[in-house]
């Protein structure tokens, strides 16, 4: 396996630069709970008015950016961004309000009779604070994972020290959110799908599932050094302890997605694209611990021999 790692290598690279072209390109579609805004979620009792219709029907309004997404037979979901008003001495970023929150619903009723289901307000600063407590929350798991690690393989010192399994680790990680995040952003940018906190939650469950899938990995290395002794070469241990994980990484993987694809397949808007995000990160991730991280351990331990 690790004489192929230039061409592994390669791919990641690949995917790597593809998925920051994306996010400097498309960026990430900011949902209400990062920007601040309204959402609002109706049942249509007979048919389901065309979204141009009902962003028609809106416009008299002036509600600024309306995003409008079906779901199940006859309901709307419609996503209000939060309006920058500046008139007298009233300025700012402000929601839809109690009347106007009326005044929807009225001239959506214009439509059809409704039901309401949902509506959930999100102002522009509890937005911010939100977004800047996602950033921190992956950072600190990243940090703490690596720290783990470091602790955890404390035993071995040769060829490679403790918190370098820790750091390649962390590299792995990286790798999976930022093609994750690149895949979406993709997905956000044509689809017209928002970021919210499910993103997130997804992020972090990526983040645990795959180092999960990177320890178990690293530990059999772990076990396997300590077996061989004082001299032993390091690259067939590497390949040994992959081999000997391979099977029980692909089967967990493919049983979390076939669980995954039925999220997909028959949950709700939320639901569809949480699914979603955690199948990309889950194959990617799968990916990155067996064909990315082994190998990057296995070139700095040639670096070190070099020096």
């Amino acid at each position: 396996m690790l004489k192929y790692r230039k061409v592994f290598y390669l791919i990641s690279g690949l995917l790597v630069i593809a998925s920051v072209i994306s996010l400097a390109i498309f960026r990430l579609n900011l949902g209400i709970d990062f920007e601040g805004g309204t959402l609002l979620e109706v049942n249509f009792e007979n048919r389901r008015p065309s979204h141009e219709e009902a962003r028609n029907k809106l416009s008299e309004l002036g509600l600024g950016s309306t995003v409008i997404q079906d779901v199940d037979e006859t309901g709307l979901i419609l996503r209000f961004k939060a309006v920058e008003v500046t008139e007298g001495d009233a300025s700012g970023e402000f929601n839809v309000g109690e009347a106007r929150h009326q005044e929807i619903l009225a001239k959506l009723r214009d439509l059809g009779p409704l039901e309401e289901n949902r509506f959930d307000s999100i102002g522009p600063v509890i937005g911010e604070e939100t977004k800047e407590k996602s950033i921190w929350a992956i950072s600190l798991v990243v940090v703490m994972i690596m720290v783990y690690i470091a602790w955890a393989f404390k035993g071995v010192s040769f060829p490679l020290r403790s918190w370098k399994y820790g750091i390649v680790a962390v590299i792995a990680l990286f790798h999976d959110i930022i093609i994750t995040a690149g895949v979406f952003s993709a997905v956000g940018y044509f689809f017209n799908v928002e970021v919210g906190m499910p993103f997130v939650a997804a992020l972090l469950t990526i983040l645990g599932y795959s180092v999960n899938d990177t320890i178990i990995i690293f530990d059999r290395i772990r076990e396997n050094v300590l077996r061989e002794g004082s001299i032993f070469d390091f690259g067939k241990v590497i390949n040994k302890s992959v081999s000997q994980t391979f099977v029980r990484s692909i089967n967990t993987s493919l049983t979390t997605l076939f669980v995954l694809i039925c999220i997909l397949l028959f949950g709700g808007e939320t639901l569809k694209y949480f699914g979603l995000t955690l199948a990309i990160g889950i194959v990617v991730g799968t990916y990155s611990s067996i064909f990315l991280a082994s190998p990057l351990l296995f070139s700095w331990s040639v670096l070190k021999l070099k020096k």
